[in-house]
């Protein structure tokens, strides 16, 4: 290749690499403030953005509740810009937030959007309320038809005829034979008062002192009839048969055949099982809509498909301190012997809380310290509502404060409006206490209100 030749090929290299620096510098000086908003993220204020058109009197409220009041990025809510540009921590494009939206959390969802993401709406009502639970209760015997057998005086088991624990006995059945010293000395003291004296005046002292040793053998635990009897045989009775004072089944049984017994030991206790208790823990939170007379319905595992209709018939006033749990009483007959001491029971309890303000408990976000609905503005507008929730009952809320019957709240699609109205707006539903400490917080006011 000749010089000439060379000369020539470098010349039109060197004029195509300049021509491209000068394409190159021309579209930077052309394109110099988008790419400087891009590079920086700072808002272009000489661009058309930083141009508002005069508006009259009547649009100024939409132009201001409008108006943009930052940047900030959809996955990062931290980044805080002027004017729109990429996220400095994920690249994506910053999506503005109005002032409205700032201030009052109001955010904006057009129609296609709304179908999109499955958002419902329904209203706040006004009506009757019940507050129903369950607790696990326990069957136990009627304390109140427990008795025990115990003795007044010191002796012997000479013969034992229950001799089972859980055997069932009825009232009068002889339990055991006894030979006590005392007893036989005060049978032969009444045999001795009892017998015949001549003349008057000793015949009533006699009478007297008869119905005294009378009176002793009846408070030593005998019976009329064995009196009697000792009386119409006219000698005393070594061993002397003691009945069950009750009927039912043997619970505790403390004596064997042949054993000494000192006064006030108890041989015996005996449950009747006519009728039993269920005794069921109620949570702390519960205990305030439990009332006595009120309906319970019992359930057991062992008899399925079987309930009990029954009524609270006592609330105990202590708490456990482990569980927080109250007790109640349920009385519940038991002919059949169906239920049995130790057996777990469902209780069923409800209370009518008469007419209260209600919201769907789907409609309700829980944020930390605060519980908070979306309310439907109308025009795809929705505004995060702090309320104060009560009692729960079959899927809705009682409302305490924060909203009146009429409202509209959004129930499905919540988790996305929250999501998006935390993004930058109305921060203080989310992460601050609320200021006034837990009291009821003010109606929601009217569209148009003053």
């Amino acid at each position: 290749m000749s010089v000439r030749e060379k000369f020539f090929g470098l010349s039109r290299r060197a004029v195509s690499t300049i021509a491209f620096t000068i394409i190159v510098l021309v579209v930077a000086i052309a394109f110099r403030r988008p790419l400087i908003s891009w590079f920086t993220g700072e808002r272009d204020h000489e661009g058309p953005q930083a141009v508002e058109s005069p508006v009259d009197a009547g649009a100024a409220p939409a132009t201001v509740a409008n108006e943009i009041d930052h940047y900030t990025c959809s996955m990062h809510p931290s980044v805080n810009q002027k004017g729109p540009g990429k996220c400095p921590i994920c690249g994506m494009n910053l999506i503005p937030v109005t002032k409205e939206q700032q201030v009052e959390g109001v955010i904006v969802i057009d129609p296609q959007r709304r179908q999109l993401i499955g958002v419902r709406t329904a209203p706040v009502t006004l009506g009757p309320m019940k507050s129903a639970f369950r607790a696990i209760g326990h069957v136990s015997y009627d304390e109140s038809a427990l008795a025990d057998v115990s003795l007044k005086v010191r002796g012997w088991i000479t013969k034992l005829y229950v001799n089972e624990t859980g055997q069932r006995v009825a009232r009068g059945q002889t339990l055991f034979d006894l030979y006590s010293p005392e007893l036989y000395n005060a049978q032969q003291d009444f045999l001795l008062a009892a017998g015949p004296v001549g003349g008057l005046d000793a015949g009533t002292r006699v009478a007297g002192l008869a119905s005294a040793a009378r009176q002793r053998l009846r408070l030593l635990g005998m019976t009329d009839a064995q009196i009697d009897a000792i009386a119409k045989r006219g000698t005393a009775m070594e061993s002397v048969a003691f009945a069950a004072p009750e009927s039912g089944f043997v619970i505790e049984k403390d004596v064997v055949e042949g054993a000494s017994v000192e006064p006030g030991t108890r041989l015996y206790r005996i449950g009747a099982l006519d009728k039993v208790w269920v005794e069921a823990e109620i949570y702390e939170a519960d205990l305030a809509n439990v009332r006595v007379g009120q309906r319970a319905d019992v359930t057991l595992d062992y008899l399925p498909g079987r309930s009990f209709d029954a009524k609270v018939a006592y609330v105990y006033p202590e708490l456990d301190p482990k569980s927080r749990t109250g007790r109640v009483r349920i009385e519940l007959a038991n002919q059949d012997l169906d239920l049995r001491p130790g057996m777990y029971a469902n209780v069923a309890l409800s209370a009518d809380l008469g007419s209260r303000v209600q919201v769907p408990a789907s409609a309700v976000v829980y944020t930390g310290p605060r519980r908070i609905v979306f309310v439907d503005l109308g025009e795809g507008r929705f505004k995060p509502q702090e309320v104060r929730v009560g009692a729960e009952s079959e899927g809705m809320y009682e409302v305490q404060g924060g909203l009146k019957p009429g409202d509209v709240v959004a129930t499905s699609g919540v988790f996305l409006i929250a999501a998006e109205a935390r993004i930058g707006t109305a921060a203080k539903y989310w992460d601050s206490e609320p200021d006034d400490g837990g009291a009821p917080m003010p109606m929601v006011p009217k569209e148009g209100a003053k």
